[in-house]
Formats: structure tokens, C-alpha cells, sequence
């Protein structure tokens, strides 16, 4: 592991009453200690999960629409308002890594292009990413790019990922960690993702931070249960939209 804690900088915050320190989870955050190789961060939208992973990205000097230290493009509104309140603690510090926000991930393969050099696709799988489908060029991206020391913050990775493609990158993602010189901040919705052994998962529901275990996240619960009990779940469901 590399970075070990983020602490909140509450005494230069101006205002808790204005966003993102508005956000419960983040008002009430103060030292975050990561224990893991693979942290997850699960909650439901607008739980302050992404905009936490946002600032770390910012921090690391990463570009926030997706990228590494050394990609610079212009994508309206990409800065982090969070990431000069915040303070992380590295050990050793390391400037290597990489930042996908799924949302944007299309603006990156288009800065990949604009580059307009062979080179800049050596490590996304030798051709353009928009010469891939979605899924394929996100592989493309997990497969050559991530490599050893080196922190990578991925926000919703698997988007545009079928359920096998998920369990391919679950296998990246545990041999990167097995090896002890990649580490993963991972905001996701993925039961298959969360599953990954020895990750630990912080929720960020009930306006705090607080480490759950797999099998109490509402991931696992809601999936497992619909599952199991799939013509109910939807009876139930539709008889409420029908009241």
C-alpha cells in the first residue's frame, strides 16, 4: 500500500453549508485510514462517494475527467473543489497511477486520438480505444496500462463491463494486489466486484464513513434477494407502482 490516511482539513473549510461539505459523509469525515490493497467505496448516488475519489484524483495531480499525471486535455467543470481540504498521507509517496471516471472515459480516448502519435496506444492495447466497443476498451485499459507501483482510483469500472467481462477484471484486480505494489480505491455498485477477497468495503450511507462487510452491503442483500425471490420482489415492486 501507499496511501495510508486522508485526513479532512475541517478548521480551513469556509462553510459546511454549501457542496460538497454539505454532503453528511463528507461533513462528518475526519482521518480515513486505509487498511487494504483494494478499498472499496459503495452508497447510494450522491452519498459523496465519487466526489471523495474525485479529490483524491485531484491530489494525485491525476486529470479528473480520466487520465494519469501526464494527460492534459480541456473537459468543462473537471476540477475538484473537495481536493484543497484534503490531506493525504503516503508512505512511501508515489506519483504513478491513473483516474477512470467512467462517465468521461469517452473524452480521454478522444484526447488519446488528438494526440495524434501511434505511441500514445501502446498502452491501451496497440489502436484507438474508440476503435474498440466500451467494454473491450475498458479491458484494453485495465490489461496494459495498470501495472506495478502504482495507486489507481476507478469510479464505477464496471459500467461498461457484461458480468464475465467483471469477473475478468476481478481477476486483474486480485493478482495487481496479490503482487503488493498496486493499490485500488474503487467506487462501485458491483456485487461481483465487491466480492473480491480481502478488499475492504467503506460505505457511505447514514451520512458517515464506516467499514461494512460484503454480505451487509445493500448490493449483496438486494441481488441475493431478488435472486432468490424474483417473482415476489417484482409483484411487490409493481404493486407499489400500481397504488
Amino acid at each position: 500500500m501507499f496511501l495510508k490516511k486522508i485526513t479532512l482539513l475541517h478548521e480551513d473549510i469556509p462553510s459546511f453549508s454549501t457542496y460538497p461539505f454539505s454532503i453528511p459523509s463528507i461533513r462528518k469525515l475526519d482521518e480515513l485510514n486505509l487498511e487494504s490493497n483494494i478499498t472499496f467505496l459503495v452508497g447510494e448516488n450522491g452519498s459523496g462517494k465519487s466526489t471523495l475519489l474525485e479529490a483524491i484524483a485531484d491530489k494525485c495531480g491525476f486529470h479528473t475527467a480520466g487520465g494519469g499525471r501526464n494527460n492534459s486535455y480541456e473537459v468543462f467543470a473537471s476540477g475538484s473543489s473537495l481536493s484543497n481540504y484534503i490531506r493525504l498521507s503516503w508512505l512511501p509517496k508515489i506519483t504513478n497511477g491513473f483516474f477512470l471516471r467512467a462517465e468521461s472515459f469517452y473524452h480521454f480516448a478522444t484526447y488519446l486520438d488528438e494526440m495524434d502519435d501511434p505511441r500514445a496506444y501502446n498502452s491501451y492495447g496497440g489502436k484507438s480505444l474508440h476503435e474498440q466497443s466500451h467494454g473491450e476498451s475498458f479491458l484494453s485499459l485495465f490489461l496494459n496500462r495498470f501495472n506495478g507501483d502504482a495507486i489507481y482510483l476507478l469510479d464505477e469500472p464496471e459500467a461498461a463491463l457484461s458480468p464475465a467481462r467483471q469477473l475478468t477484471f476481478l481477476k486483474i484486480l486480485h493478482d495487481l494486489a496479490e503482487e503488493g505494489n498496486s493499490q485500488f480505491i474503487i467506487a462501485t455498485h458491483s456485487p461481483i466486484l465487491l466480492g473480491c477477497p480481502n478488499a475492504n468495503i467503506l460505505s457511505f450511507d447514514n451520512g458517515e464513513i464506516s467499514k461494512i462487510a460484503y454480505e451487509d452491503t445493500d448490493h449483496y442483500q438486494i441481488t441475493k434477494y431478488f435472486l432468490q425471490h424474483r417473482e415476489k420482489f417484482l409483484a411487490d415492486l409493481l404493486r407499489e407502482d400500481d397504488e
